[in-house]
């Protein structure tokens, strides 16, 4: 059983510049969804960013996470998605 604080921990020991969101979604401890938004991600594809967040996890995505939901983001995209979010509620 894996607690959301240890995962983003992780995350952010591993990309120190991410913003991190993570949902037990059953509150299980074994399946949560991942939002990550970083500058580290900037030019790399979303198989390379995903392939970081997977590494910072190591192990634990063997031994503890059933299932993972990564959503990767740079700061550009989420800034684009943020405005996007507010103008459709308008």
């Amino acid at each position: 059983m894996m607690e959301t604080t240890r995962i983003e921990a992780m995350i952010k020991a591993a990309i120190p510049d991410a913003d991190v969101r993570v949902v037990d979604m059953h509150g299980t401890g074994d399946h949560f969804d991942v939002v990550v938004v970083s500058a580290a991600f900037d030019g790399l594809a979303i198989l390379q960013q995903h392939r970081m967040v997977y590494g910072a996890l190591g192990d634990n995505m063997r031994q503890a996470i059933h299932a993972l939901a990564i959503r990767t983001l740079t700061p550009e995209q989420s800034r684009k998605e943020t405005a996007a979010n507010v103008a459709a509620a308008h």
